[in-house]
């Protein structure tokens, strides 16, 4: 008989490596407080409502690699607007790559995120098609222990919610030109959410795409990339113009799985 012993996948196998303890990896990125934090009624409105993906908490992590230095100026600094010249090469040729994760408050008052060292795994194998660097599963989730501790109160108690948090990374060099930038920038933020869907955990309705495909082989949907999300939107706006909620992309060999 054939054996059905699994086979890890990439991820499955760079994410199941043991990580250190959250206390080991903390103050990796020192915290630079935010001197104009959100008042008590823009807090409280912002924790009433739980809008996903809407507003932002206090403080971001952030560190930037170089070609010559590596990884480097790690810290958790006030939120706020970045600085970015029209000739950074992101908005020309898409190097951008990103995570999503979820911090939970449990009964003890303790925060948890779900098996980072997967969203680690996920970062780098969507860094490493976009030409991007990668970076280590430790600075990876160190940057989320030491953000999340920083803005602790951000974390929401509701049933269903969470701070959700979004890393990301992107090209910041400027030039103009068809090439890996040497200049990259990883942050993270975060925002108390409740539920992604209207609904709650009930059922979506999904449409399935027959014109429009997310991927194909040798291609990039298997990165987590903003390009492909992009590409997305058209057929999900047509999908919720006929009442349903997400769409279902098939396969662009036969167009049926």
């Amino acid at each position: 008989m054939a054996s059905t012993q699994h086979t890890p996948t990439e991820l499955e196998a760079a994410g199941d490596l043991v990580l250190p303890a959250a206390d080991e990896l903390a103050g990796r990125f020192p915290l630079t407080p935010n001197a104009h934090p959100a008042t008590p009624e823009e807090y409280n409105e912002i924790m009433s409502t739980l809008a996903f993906g809407k507003k932002f908490t206090d403080h971001m992590a952030h560190m930037r690699w170089t070609r010559e230095g590596g990884w480097d100026d790690r810290g958790v600094i006030p939120y706020g607007p970045l600085e970015l010249t029209p000739g950074a090469s992101v908005f020309h040729y898409c190097q951008s790559v990103f995570e999503g994760i979820k911090a939970y408050k449990r009964e003890d008052g303790s925060v948890w995120t779900f098996r980072p060292g997967y969203n680690a795994a996920r970062l780098n194998h969507s860094a490493r098609r976009l030409a991007l660097p990668e970076l280590s599963r430790e600075d990876f989730v160190a940057s989320l222990v030491d953000y999340v501790r920083a803005d602790v109160k951000w974390v929401p108690e509701v049933d269903g919610s969470s701070l959700y948090l979004r890393p990301f990374m992107f090209a910041s060099e400027e030039f103009v030109g068809v090439h890996p930038a040497g200049v990259v920038d990883y942050y993270v933020i975060g925002s108390p959410s409740g539920p992604y869907f209207k609904g709650g955990l009930s059922g979506v309705a999904i449409w399935v795409e027959r014109e429009y495909h997310r991927a194909g082989p040798g291609g990039t949907g298997s990165a987590k990339a903003g390009g492909n999300y992009a590409a997305s939107l058209l057929p999900q706006i047509q999908a919720e113009a006929k009442g349903f909620s997400q769409v279902c992309f098939l396969d662009t060999y036969e167009g049926k799985y």
